[in-house]
């Protein structure tokens, strides 16, 4: 049957190859799957805590429908954007992230909640600046690793100037307090770097100073020591210090092979903390049980290999800045899924850090969402082999 003739309705031959070479098929399938069970579980998670503070069960699951557009809208731009300009703002996005970490530690402008300060208000949302920081460092990293490749793989300067930049950030982080993010930004950055070429002693020797000044600052603070306490026998005072993670693991435990059904969930009836946000996977898992963590943890793993394929494919068409956008991308959800999962079955000890597409909180879902416009843009632009440069030996060098 010809083009043509096709019935009303049905989608061309041709329009089916154009939306392939313009997004990913399966990395959207994936996310749209877990941006889907983000809005039910926080619907499921929070009903009772939004009735019974703001007199309205809807009242979280509105405002995850809100910030899931809003993330649509942004993640449509970041498609639509031509990498290039991107690559070329490299600079700009470094001062981005500079401004956002100093400006929410200013009086007046960030907000504290339990003793952090995390929040810069913007009208009915708080922006979590530790989020988009992420996906800008990213974006500026992948721009240095194309501009200094040749540096980075040969010199140690090229290795140590990126990490100057990544450590000042992470002591800007760790002022709000802010242990996971800067942990998260410190990750994502050695991974990165470490895909780039960088030379595997420089990692080791990096590696080391990392976990010891890790060490220090997770002990400096009496309520990290309680958390790392809590962690190691949370059952010794399951009351207090271990009440969080021990109504995780009761929920976890409590889901068996295929949970207690959606909405049936009992620790998250005022018994589990942040059961909508950080939690969140907890209540999952009594609600889905054993099956149902498997599907998500594929689900996951679909979207971080997805994001890794897309890589490849944008490094051998030649797009280098694509490529190791991608590669980021990856390493970042990956890693954030991952702790975040461990903390719920009690594997890490306890730290704010949501879980991408599934936890309550604006900052997180719709900066992950332009994450993924920004993975499928590479992928828009691998389909065309980059042109190729001409050398040349007067070549201006990148700025940092």
């Amino acid at each position: 049957m010809s083009t043509g003739s096709l019935p009303l309705g049905l989608p061309s031959r041709d329009s089916l190859d154009g939306l392939r070479n313009s997004v990913d098929l399966p990395l959207l399938a994936a996310a749209a799957l877990l941006l889907g069970l983000g809005l039910i579980m926080v619907a499921s998670a929070s009903m009772d805590l939004g009735e019974r503070y703001y007199g309205n069960t809807w009242h979280f699951f509105q405002r995850q429908v809100l910030f899931a557009a809003i993330g649509l809208a942004l993640a449509t731009v970041m498609w639509t954007v031509p990498l290039q300009r991107w690559e070329r703002a490299g600079p700009w996005l470094l001062i981005l992230v500079m401004v956002l970490l100093i400006a929410v530690l200013l009086p007046g402008v960030g907000r504290t909640v339990n003793g952090a300060t995390r929040w810069i208000p913007i009208g009915m949302f708080n922006l979590q600046v530790a989020e988009p920081v992420k996906l800008l460092v990213v974006m500026y990293l992948a721009g240095y690793i194309v501009r200094h490749y040749s540096t980075l793989r040969l010199h140690l300067l090229g290795f140590v100037r990126p990490l100057v930049v990544l450590g000042f950030g992470t002591v800007l982080l760790l002022l709000q307090p802010d242990f996971g993010g800067a942990a998260i930004m410190l990750a994502i950055g050695m991974g990165m770097l470490f895909l780039a070429g960088a030379k595997l002693w420089q990692f080791a020797a990096l590696g080391a100073t990392i976990a010891v000044g890790m060490a220090f600052v997770a002990v400096a603070a009496p309520y990290r020591v309680a958390r790392l306490t809590a962690f190691l026998d949370p059952w010794q005072d399951p009351f207090a210090t271990g009440f969080q993670l021990t109504q995780s693991l009761i929920a976890i435990g409590s889901g068996g092979w295929f949970g207690a059904g959606l909405g049936n969930s009992v620790q998250k009836l005022f018994y589990l903390p942040e059961a909508h946000n950080d939690f969140l996977f907890a209540v999952f898992a009594e609600e889905f049980g054993f099956i149902g963590v498997l599907a998500l943890i594929v689900l996951f793993t679909v979207v971080v290999w997805r994001c890794v394929k897309i890589g490849l494919w944008a490094e051998r068409a030649g797009h280098a800045f694509g490529s190791h956008l991608a590669f980021g991308v990856a390493i970042w959800l990956a890693l954030q899924s991952a702790l975040n999962l461990a903390v719920n079955m009690g594997l890490l000890p306890t730290k704010g850090m949501t879980l991408p597409f599934l936890s309550y909180g604006g900052s997180s879902l719709i900066v992950t969402l332009m994450a993924i416009g920004l993975v499928m843009r590479v992928y828009r632009e691998a389909q065309v082999p980059a042109p190729r440069q001409p050398s040349s030996p007067r070549r201006k060098r990148g700025r940092t």
